[in-house]
């Protein structure tokens, strides 16, 4: 499928919306990116890992990473072969949740797809 400006517009319009009428916490986008970057790229994973690959300061990072701990959705420890690293590991919390944010991303999209012209399904 290959959506044009205001398709991928409205299927963002979409996920958001059903994620905020969720029971889910409802994420800013960079604790969302910081949530997908530790789901999605193999660890380990850092503090300072994180915040070099999403080009964010350490401190915006340590913040967002506070309210995910919180949420359980991720956990911190200290790395044990170097103390001044703070290791970010996965949870089943976090996983659960991705999970269904994926699944309320596939069914906006097959909404979406539905309405497209059937010239712009067969694109894809």
């Amino acid at each position: 499928m290959e959506l044009d400006r205001t398709a991928a517009l409205q299927l963002w319009r979409d996920v958001l919306a059903n994620s905020v009428r969720s029971d889910a916490p409802d994420l800013s986008a960079r604790q969302m990116a910081i949530l997908m970057a530790v789901y999605l790229t193999p660890p380990p994973h850092t503090v300072r890992g994180l915040a070099l690959s999403l080009d964010l300061g350490k401190p915006a990072v340590t913040r967002a990473l506070d309210t995910l701990s919180n949420l359980k959705l991720l956990k911190r420890r200290k790395d044990p072969d170097d103390l001044r690293n703070v290791l970010v590991q996965r949870t089943v919390a976090g996983s659960v949740f991705l999970t269904e944010f994926g699944d309320t991303i596939c069914d906006a999209s097959k909404i979406i797809e539905a309405k497209l012209p059937e010239t712009a399904k067969k694109v894809a």
